[in-house]
């Protein structure tokens, strides 16, 4: 008995012993060679304000993930076991992204500018000529010709691509605006008398502005350059 106790108490000694030395083990460093992190240099990004301090640890630069979204201005989401960072672009970006307004008219725009022209040229003839003639034009006529100036206005706003297109738009919306008031006139002139005389809308200040403005429009075009025309307004 006395033996056999003193086999129990060796083995308990040995167990106790056993358990200190294995959570001595455990409490070391998983590295024995690690190091502490420790500040080094500082870090900025170009084209963003703002800088920060590198982490230097085992000889490698780190940056903390919430600071780099700091100076890029970006934004952190977890998703799942992930990590996103989105950009934002900057103003600079958006701005080179965004090439610079064309000089001088497109070649669509201009088309149909004078295709416009060509349209109120022949509605305004045909009126003219409607009163020389004595031969009064049908008002169905006249709605076909003022549909297709709209449609060609709206053509023409379609493709205005550059500044000179958009400056010289309004002078196509002023010419059809003068076209429609002298077509109006006709009308209501052809409804309150059989017979209007040879003169009363040939070399009229309003038939001279129109044709002036198509004449100015089209040589403005030419010049491949915005030319504001008075005759138009």
């Amino acid at each position: 008995m006395k033996l056999i106790s003193a086999l129990n108490a060796a083995v308990s000694i040995a167990a106790v012993l056993t358990a200190t030395l294995l959570t001595a083990i455990l409490t070391l460093p998983l590295h024995a060679n690690a190091q502490a992190p420790k500040t080094g240099s500082t870090f900025t990004i170009a084209g963003h304000a703002g800088e920060t301090q590198l982490l230097q640890v085992n000889g490698k630069s780190y940056v903390e993930i919430e600071t780099l979204a700091r100076l890029t201005g970006g934004t952190l989401s977890f998703k799942d076991n992930r990590t996103i960072l989105t950009l934002h672009p900057s103003d600079a970006t958006e701005q080179a992204s965004t090439p610079p307004a064309k000089p001088g008219f497109s070649r669509a725009f201009t088309e149909a500018g004078i295709e416009e022209m060509g349209v109120i040229r022949e509605w305004r003839i045909a009126i003219v000529n409607a009163v020389q003639s004595n031969s009064p034009l049908s008002e169905d006529w006249i709605s076909t010709h003022h549909r297709l100036a709209e449609k060609n206005l709206s053509l023409a706003s379609a493709a205005a691509s550059t500044d000179d297109d958009r400056s010289a738009y309004p002078l196509l919306s002023a010419e059809l605006n003068n076209m429609q008031t002298l077509s109006d006139q006709y009308v209501a002139t052809r409804k309150a008398a059989s017979f209007i005389s040879p003169d009363t809308f040939h070399s009229t200040p309003l038939e001279d502005q129109i044709l002036s403005c198509a004449q100015n429009f089209v040589a403005m075009t030419e010049s491949h350059a915005f030319q504001d025309q008075p005759s138009c307004h």
